[in-house]
Order: structure tokens, then C-alpha cells, then sequence
């Protein structure tokens, strides 16, 4: 049994594997942050490059965030107790007026799979809510969603009013009506085409 059990649990969709084998590691001694780095962070950034490759499709990188986040759970009241700091802190939401969470939820889960602090406020959120979000968890970076064009001015609006409080945090977009040159519109720090490409985004903002 190693570590590599673990990153073929998750890119084979297995989660009570994931979390059994994790669990094991752990209780041998293994240090948690080459758990989580080579164990589960390593598969999903697998999964992306496959799901970008199209050799894999949305429910496969949904099956196998879902394992990652098993592991991930056996891991996360110890990382608090390690050195081991998350790569950086995402507010993340489907925009005012929109309901739609399957590409929201994937980003979310692929995010904390490359090890972010997620804090998921669901879907029809409105520009206060990200806001005292932000603020109180001291987020890098505001994730938007929004699946109609006709929620999109809301991702707008959201900008506008983070700028506006001063908040210090960049802000991405995506979903299927959204374009990097609709981002450059708003003031968005960026866009992300798709889940993998959107942690991509996420890791070179944080790397500065």
C-alpha cells in the first residue's frame, strides 16, 4: 500500500477507497502534505488534463472530485495541526438570479482538490453576499459563475461593488455564455473556459 494507491482510487472514481486508503496512510505515519499533494492533488490535475485532452467528460471529473474530496476529508482536520497552508482562498458562487451549480460545483471541487480554501455560497448570489464573504474569510480570489446571459450583469455588478469597498481580491468568471473579452469588459482578473482551466487561472494569479 503507498500514496500511489491512493491517486489511482481517485483517478478510478473510487471514494470509499480514496478515504479508506488515506486513512491508512495516515495511521502509518505518512506526512499529510505528500498525502495530499501526491495522493490527491496530483490525480485531479490527471483528471484535468484529461477532461482538456477530451478523453474525459464532465460526470467522470464529477466522479472523481468526489473521491478526491473523500480523501480530502480524512486530511483536513489534520492539515490544521500541519505546516501545510492552502495554496490560496476562493469565494466562489453562481451569480444573482441564476440557478445552475453543476459547472460551479465541479470548479469548486477541483479547486480544493489543487489545494485552495474553498468557501461555496451556492448559486443565486448577490453582490453583498460575495462581498462579506471576501471580507470575512480574507479571500484572494472570488470565483463568479453564470450560466443565462441574462444573470451575466450581475457578474458586473459584483465587480463593480468589490472595487468599489476596496476589496482587495481578483476576481474570475465563468460558464458558457461568459468570454475572456466579456472579463476585460467588467474588470474581471480573468476566465475560465472550463474547470481545469479555471485552477490554472487560479494558480498563476496566486503565483503573482
Amino acid at each position: 500500500m503507498a500514496i500511489q494507491d491512493i491517486y489511482k482510487a481517485v483517478t478510478s472514481f473510487d471514494d470509499k477507497g480514496a478515504e479508506a486508503l488515506t486513512r491508512a496512510e495516515v495511521e502509518a505515519g505518512t506526512a499529510v502534505s505528500a498525502i495530499l499533494n501526491e495522493g490527491l492533488i496530483a490525480p485531479m490535475d490527471e483528471v484535468g488534463k484529461q477532461f482538456s485532452e477530451g478523453i474525459l467528460f464532465v460526470p467522470e471529473m464529477l466522479m472523481a472530485a468526489q473521491a478526491m474530496k473523500a480523501g480530502l476529508a480524512v486530511l483536513r482536520p489534520l492539515l490544521a495541526d500541519t505546516d501545510t497552508k492552502p495554496r490560496g482562498t476562493i469565494v466562489i458562487g453562481t451569480v444573482k438570479g441564476d440557478l445552475h451549480d453543476i459547472g460551479k460545483n465541479l470548479v469548486s471541487m477541483m479547486m480544493e482538490g489543487a489545494g485552495f480554501q474553498v468557501f461555496d455560497l451556492g448559486v443565486d448570489v448577490d453582490s453583498e453576499a460575495f462581498l462579506k464573504a471576501a471580507k470575512e474569510n480574507k479571500a484572494d480570489i472570488v470565483a463568479l459563475s453564470a450560466l443565462l446571459t441574462t444573470t451575466m450583469p450581475s457578474m458586473e455588478q459584483t465587480v463593480a461593488s468589490l472595487r468599489e469597498q476596496g476589496v482587495g481580491v481578483k476576481v474570475i468568471i465563468g460558464g458558457a455564455p461568459v468570454t475572456q473579452s466579456f472579463a476585460d469588459k467588467i474588470g474581471a482578473a480573468g476566465y475560465g473556459e472550463d474547470a481545469p482551466s479555471a485552477v490554472e487561472l487560479a494558480r498563476k494569479l496566486m503565483a503573482g
